[in-house]
């Protein structure tokens, strides 16, 4: 996996695994593969129904016990939720085989990536841990290979619930960035894309993240970089001089971070060469 690849799989991870705080937008509270919601089989009383909870008619008579929701724990309205939905749209609406903003990857490899990454834990260290990258490869050509749709599908699901993604806090702090970005992925690689504009608490949460991980991005940047929002609040990326300044919203400023700075809506401030080396090579920003 070369070029912005890497960059965008590693580095949500990475992201992922420093910010802790999971968004409770929809304030419920979430269970996962070792707790069961009140009501689901296997609770005292009568499985499937809570005490007191009246039955439901069946058709055809007798009664029928009220579902329970299990395939997705995660709240509904997490960013990561929305994040993942409008990822899945947008590779089936390209297709399998349209480009992407990842080096060498159509939309079906990139599918598979995000299948792997949340499905497949046998293989998905392999983002991280580069002896393991060959098993990941072939693991992600073999998904690659499968239908299309069966991949767009899997996404939209979600992660299985023996998944640490299926942990709400979990998977608002590892996937509400790499959604986005990969989402981003498909839709930058058309010419007539246009900036999103970003609702601001997502966009306020982007840039927490940034703040927090800024440096960790910014670590190979061969001259000093600063990140800087247009109301003026600013995370450093890397010391030194001379000083680079990249301004735009949070959304922008998230892609140029992980290495899509040709395909991010800012502008660029300091040193004129300092400018185009930080332009020229994706592989300086990100993971």
């Amino acid at each position: 996996m070369a070029g912005s690849s890497w960059l965008g799989c590693r580095g949500a991870l990475v992201m992922g695994a420093i910010v802790r705080d999971g968004c409770d937008i929809a304030g419920s509270r979430p269970y996962g593969p070792f707790r069961r919601p009140r009501g689901s089989a296997g609770a005292r009383g009568e499985p499937g129904r809570r005490k007191g909870e009246a039955r439901i008619p069946a058709r055809g008579g007798g009664t029928a016990r009220k579902p329970t929701f299990r395939s997705y724990p995660c709240a509904m309205s997490t960013h990561a939720k929305r994040e993942r939905l409008l990822l899945a749209d947008l590779l089936e609406g390209a297709g399998p085989d349209a480009p992407t903003l990842c080096d060498g990857w159509l939309t079906r490899d990139l599918a598979a990536h995000v299948v792997v990454r949340e499905r497949r834990a046998d293989a998905a260290g392999g983002i991280l841990i580069k002896p393991l990258a060959a098993r990941l490869e072939r693991v992600q050509a073999e998904f690659a290979a499968k239908p299309y749709e069966e991949l767009i599908q899997l996404i939209r699901t979600g992660p299985p619930r023996f998944s640490p993604y299926a942990l709400k806090q979990i998977d608002e702090a590892a996937n509400a960035v790499e959604f986005y970005v990969h989402a981003e992925d498909v839709r930058r690689a058309q010419q007539d894309w246009t900036p999103r504009v970003l609702d601001p608490v997502f966009a306020d949460s982007l840039w927490s993240r940034l703040e927090r991980s800024a440096r960790l991005l910014g670590r190979k940047s061969p001259v000093g970089l600063v990140l800087r929002r247009p109301d003026g609040r600013t995370a450093v990326a890397r010391r030194g001089v001379p000083v680079v300044t990249v301004t735009g919203e949070p959304g922008e400023l998230t892609m140029f971070a992980f290495g899509r700075q040709s395909q991010s809506d800012v502008t660029l401030d300091g040193d004129k060469e300092a400018i185009t080396r930080l332009q020229g090579d994706a592989s300086i920003l990100g993971m």
